[in-house]
């Protein structure tokens, strides 16, 4: 689509893009540590408290294309969109329970990825080769995504050409190198301040201008069932169950993405992470607010031909120059703070799984650290390459077999912090067949994210990643009973190193979580 340039939006949103450069680079003098070491680099020294991680989760689980790419999704399809709207609501509590044990264990262990507890717990250098490889796999483009994020709202002021996303990646790079995971933590705190306040104005006033929320209910009830995919306000049949599950799935897969785990280990202590997963609920409720503006959009007569382009354009038809710049603005800097995290979660593993496993087992502290950041740069280099040289549609397709592919390492993490019972090349074996058939079944559907599944005459259409996850337990299981008690690695966590740990980092006297 083209835009006119819009010379206030644009002032607008460089100064505040010029602000948040400037606070990406100071937060190398924020709570101050020795950014040759990883834990302080990649981690933020592990001591970010309640509101601290609470930003900082928040802006790097809901994404600049969170903000483009749901309420597109609600504006073409309609109900089938709000599906984002349940999983967060279910995976609080799911995440309240799990991953305060990953926290516990890895502060004890100084473990800083996933894949270094599974390679503790598990004794199999191989299996967790397996978990960081599919980590990084489903974070490059993940990245790629936060690009086209700032890319669309660019276009929508009238600035067209790569240079503007080779100038922010640029940025991205230099703060994210000299600053380490403390950059996306001070800035998550602007930018969820802007993302609120858009927001919030955004559903109050427009709504008032186009005929209050019943008309826009009617609008998007008729305007629906007319797209070239029809689309509803409520899902109907076999789409109720793609519904279900593609909120459980999405819900299951959401935290074991390397930058949420990368979020959740920076914490000070296990209540810190109890207590976001108490608060971070607030954030479902703006997620809903955002969806609602695709409705928005439709009752607004928005016509674009691109849906990704509907909020942008409702902004630009209904606001001031000066505000769309400052909400464009919001959504640049919110694809800013989950790219510097996922690309820190993707350097992590790279070099404590990878590098130093496979090339340099004895590099010294300083060495990984040095490793990291220059990682951090080369995924940076292929998340760009992504957005320049493939059609944007290729990053979405392979993003969205994220959530399949991140799922499959749930038997080796999740039920991993509770049990060793599954034997690691059952884990292993599972994970492969999972990976596979989760693929091959998003591939045959175009990459949508479910798939129709004939079983014994019915066809059940589900999300993918969890007839995968079937799959994949049920191998991990018949190899575990066949192989018994045989080939074990050892473990080098105990019970009690999984209770929870007072805020001083002491064990507390708790009962051992008893872990098998």
């Amino acid at each position: 689509m083209s835009f006119p340039v819009d010379g206030v939006a644009l002032a607008v949103f460089c100064a505040l893009f010029a602000l948040v450069t400037g606070l990406g680079f100071v937060a190398a003098r924020w709570k101050r540590g020795d950014l040759n070491l990883i834990d302080e680099w990649g981690l933020g020294g592990r001591r970010f408290g309640t509101i601290v991680t609470w930003f900082l989760l928040g802006g790097d689980l809901y994404t600049a294309y969170t903000f483009i790419a749901v309420p597109a999704l609600v504006f073409g399809a309609g109900a089938m969109g709000f599906f984002a709207l349940p999983y967060t609501i279910i995976v609080y509590p799911f995440v309240f329970l799990v991953m305060p044990r990953l926290w516990s264990v890895a502060s004890r262990h100084g473990y800083v990825t996933s894949a270094d507890f599974v390679r503790g717990r598990f004794g199999n250098r191989e299996l967790s080769t397996a978990i960081a490889f599919t980590g990084i796999l489903a974070t490059m483009p993940y990245i790629a995504l936060q690009l086209v994020g700032i890319q669309v709202v660019v276009q929508a002021m009238g600035v067209h050409g790569d240079w503007p996303i080779i100038v922010a990646f640029a940025i991205l790079a230099a703060y994210t190198y000299n600053s380490g995971l403390r950059a996306p933590a001070l800035i998550a705190l602007v930018k969820d301040t802007l993302i609120y306040a858009t927001v919030l104005v955004a559903v109050i006033y427009i709504p008032g201008k186009v005929g209050g929320w019943g008309n826009i209910f009617d609008s998007a009830a008729k305007v629906l069932p007319t797209r070239d995919t029809p689309g509803a306000l409520i899902p109907e049949g076999p789409a109720q169950v793609a519904y279900a599950t593609l909120a459980l799935g999405s819900a299951l897969a959401l935290f074991l993405y390397p930058h949420a785990i990368t979020s959740v280990l920076s914490a000070r202590s296990q209540q810190v992470v109890r207590r976001n997963m108490t608060i971070l609920p607030a954030y479902s409720f703006l997620l809903g607010l955002i969806a609602l503006l695709g409705y928005v959009a439709i009752a607004a007569k928005v016509d674009v031909t691109d849906p990704n382009f509907a909020v942008p354009q409702l902004f630009i038809d209904f606001f001031p120059s000066w505000f769309t710049g400052f909400a464009f603005a919001a959504i640049a800097i919110g694809a800013l703070v989950p790219a510097a995290v996922m690309s820190i979660a993707a350097a992590n593993l790279f070099t404590r799984n990878l590098w130093k496993e496979y090339v340099h087992p004895d590099c010294s502290d300083h060495e990984e650290a040095q490793v990291a950041k220059i990682v951090s740069l080369v995924v940076k280099v292929g998340a760009l390459a992504f957005v320049l040289f493939l059609p944007n549609e290729y990053a979405i397709d392979l993003q969205l077999l994220g959530g399949v592919w991140m799922l499959q390492t749930l038997p080796s993490v999740v039920i991993g912090l509770y049990t060793r019972w599954f034997h690691h090349w059952g884990l292993a074996i599972g994970w492969l067949v999972g990976m596979v058939l989760g693929t091959l079944m998003a591939e045959s559907q175009d990459f949508k994210s479910v798939y129709p599944l004939d079983i014994f005459g019915t066809t059940i259409t589900a999300y993918a990643a969890l007839f995968a996850l079937v799959a994949n337990l049920a191998i991990a299981a018949a190899i575990t009973l066949a192989l018994g008690r045989r080939s074990r690695g050892p473990d080098e966590t105990r019970a009690d190193e999984y209770d929870e740990l007072a805020e001083t980092g002491e064990p507390a006297p708790t009962v051992s979580a008893g872990v098998a």
